[in-house]
């Protein structure tokens, strides 16, 4: 499958678009005109420039406000058009995209459009070039892809064609069952975007807020699978208008576009699409399934104290150090697993006393990097997650397919074989494929048994801002996990956007998240990371913790009030609450317990507790949570 995609996409100058999209391994390249415009190079020059990265130029776009006017204005339009294919013959382009008249139509007649149609074929044929009329979503007459097919048919000219957008076609829910009705030859290029489900007028939705294919809520495999169905050989090519794009990192965002194309294709390849007609080659990628649980939680700190006592105090049992790292230590309860790394090698008996860590405790090594950590904030923070999967090796070959960089890492000959990628936060995933109750790797760590109903329920993670939409791509391409519905949390420094990132039976959930941004951290705002460990009996959790000293977030008296009165709770039950600084939600189906503990560096900890088949995180608990966090951090 041929790929492309729009400079619009992409942030920079027009040779540094074209640079970041053949770095990334398109084939190709839409032109459009105000990069053009804008450059200092000549049509030339770009379209040397062009050959030399090896990137054909796809499409010259958009040609606006030419159909459905009168003869006057339709003369200006067509000298206006031959204009543009002389510029494209010097690009050696030969295919343009003609949007449907916003601004200037006054004649709404299937008629007149035709007879336009036809015209500008005529002149076309004389440049040897293509035209691909498409129906923009908020055209003044022409705003469905099946009304622009109608037209394009009835003027039955070679030189014009059709330009399906997923964007134009699926923000107005148009029946697609009509694609099948168009001829493949005479589809003359394909634009693929996705976009989250929002309420708002189309143009804004248009302009500011596509995203890459994977990356939204549409079900564009269906979309492509239908294309691809009526023989349609073109290039496949994103065009997607974002503001978040247009200041990221160009080269970053060119690679987390083709990753969704390759991701799209494999999908489509997977659903066996087997028609006579298709003509595009579909790649497959390694297939996954869902990672089966939470392996471990790296956390890399400056402060070993601190937070060893805090993972004590949790009731988390030490097992040892690595073997040959000295520096790294595994703690467990029951399944959950955390990794410590400390940032600057240790003596290993100068461990806090207060983490009663046991005489008789075996050393061994870890499972994650041994190299320097990624580029992720300093203190404590998390460093990485390793993922329980049925077949690493697979799920590694899909990741370096979808141009996810490797982790470096360090081990010995007898060390367990761990790879893994780093996410687009900068933080580290690993594969592991280990079966039993602990996986092979934590023999070199030692063995300390720990049979309680004990996992990792969640990971909460702060995403940068320019990586939001990366991230939800790139954990469900490599992973395959579903993006749930988002969600707006109100903190006292703005709102916080949520997108929950699940496996389908729940093993795996994982929150994303973006905060406001503060002068501190104007990448992820203020917005901590936290670990949250599922556990049989809260109460029994919370006591365990106050016996150790356990410093937790404290919860208003106003919120147990208000518990009160939305709940019909038991006096014993609201006052053991009260007394242990637990939140408290239900639903329909189960109940949902849990209590947080103090920040260190940008790490937290949540104890929870999950009765019947509560689903959730307790999302009204949210705001007294960021509250209290944020008196907190002002000292109050």
């Amino acid at each position: 499958m041929r790929t492309s995609i729009a400079t619009v996409c992409l942030s920079g100058t027009l040779d540094e678009k074209l640079q970041a999209a053949a770095q990334a391994g398109f084939d190709g390249v839409e032109i459009f005109e105000q990069d053009l415009t804008v450059s200092p190079d000549s049509p030339e020059v770009i379209a040397a420039r062009a050959a030399d990265l090896g990137l054909s130029l796809d499409l010259f776009q958009p040609f606006r406000d030419f159909e459905g006017v009168d003869e006057a204005q339709f003369e200006a339009n067509l000298r206006r058009a031959e204009a543009k294919f002389r510029l494209m013959g010097r690009l050696g382009m030969d295919t343009i995209l003609l949007c449907s008249n916003v601004g200037t139509a006054t004649i709404d007649d299937d008629e007149v459009v035709v007879e336009q149609l036809r015209r500008l074929g005529d002149l076309a044929e004389r440049y040897d070039i293509d035209v691909a009329y498409e129906a923009l979503a908020w055209g003044r007459y022409v705003s469905e892809y099946d009304r622009a097919w109608d037209l394009v048919r009835a003027a039955d000219h070679p030189r014009i064609g059709t330009c399906l957008d997923s964007f134009h076609i699926l923000s107005r829910g148009t029946d697609l069952s009509r694609i099948a009705e168009i001829p493949g030859e005479k589809i003359f290029f394909l634009q693929l975007a996705d976009a989250p489900a929002l309420s708002m007028d189309v143009l804004s939705w248009s302009r500011h807020h596509r995203v890459f294919p994977g990356e939204g809520s549409w079900d564009l495999t269906d979309f492509l699978a239908r294309v691809t169905a009526t023989g349609y050989a073109g290039p496949v090519s994103l065009e997607v208008f974002n503001d978040s794009f247009r200041q990221a990192d160009t080269q970053r965002t060119a690679v987390d576009g083709l990753r969704s194309l390759r991701w799209l294709e494999a999908n489509v390849a997977a659903a066996h699409v087997d028609s006579d007609q298709v003509r595009l080659d579909l790649q497959t990628l390694p297939q996954v399934a869902e990672p089966r649980g939470v392996d471990y939680i790296e956390l890399d700190t400056d402060d070993l104290g601190a937070l060893t006592r805090q993972i004590h105090q949790l009731g988390f049992r030490f097992v040892g150090f690595h073997r040959t790292k000295p520096h790294v230590q595994l703690w467990r309860r029951g399944q959950a697993r955390i990794v410590v790394t400390e940032s600057a090698d240790i003596d290993p008996v100068s461990v806090d006393p207060d983490s009663a860590v046991p005489a008789d405790a075996t050393a061994a090594p870890a499972p994650a990097s041994a190299v320097a950590p990624a580029p992720v904030s300093s203190g404590t923070h998390l460093r990485g997650i390793g993922f329980a999967v049925a077949d690493a090796d697979s799920a590694m070959e899909r990741a370096t397919l979808l141009q996810a960089t490797e982790v470096p890492r360090d081990q010995a000959h007898d060390e367990e074989v761990l790879r893994g990628v780093f996410a687009p936060d900068g933080s580290e995933v690993f594969f592991g494929s280990g079966t039993g109750v602990d996986p092979t790797w934590t023999d070199e760590f030692g063995t300390v048994p720990d049979d309680r109903r004990s996992a990792i329920d969640h990971v909460n993670l702060a995403q940068p801002a320019h990586h939001y939409d990366e991230a939800v791509l790139f954990y469900t391409s490599l992973l395959a996990l579903h993006a749930q519905v988002s969600n707006d949390v109100p903190s006292p420094s703005g709102l916080i956007r949520s997108q929950v990132m699940a496996s389908s039976d729940g093993a795996i959930r994982m929150p994303l998240n973006l905060a406001p941004r503060s002068a501190e951290s104007p990448e992820t705002g203020s917005y901590p990371e936290h670990v949250a460990i599922a556990c049989d009996d809260i109460f029994t959790a919370a006591a365990t913790a106050v016996s150790r000293g356990l410093d937790f977030l404290p919860v208003p008296e106003n919120y147990y009030e208000d518990l009160e009165a939305r709940f019909d709770l038991a006096p014993e039950l609201l006052q053991r609450l009260r007394e242990n600084n637990i939140l408290y939600d239900r639903d329909d189906v189960g109940e949902f317990l849990h209590f947080y503990t103090s920040t260190i560096g940008s790490v937290f900890f949540e104890m929870v507790e999950r009765r019947g088949d509560y689903q959730g995180y307790g999302a009204p608990n949210a705001p007294v949570r960021l509250a209290a966090q944020h008196r907190r951090n002002a000292g109050h």
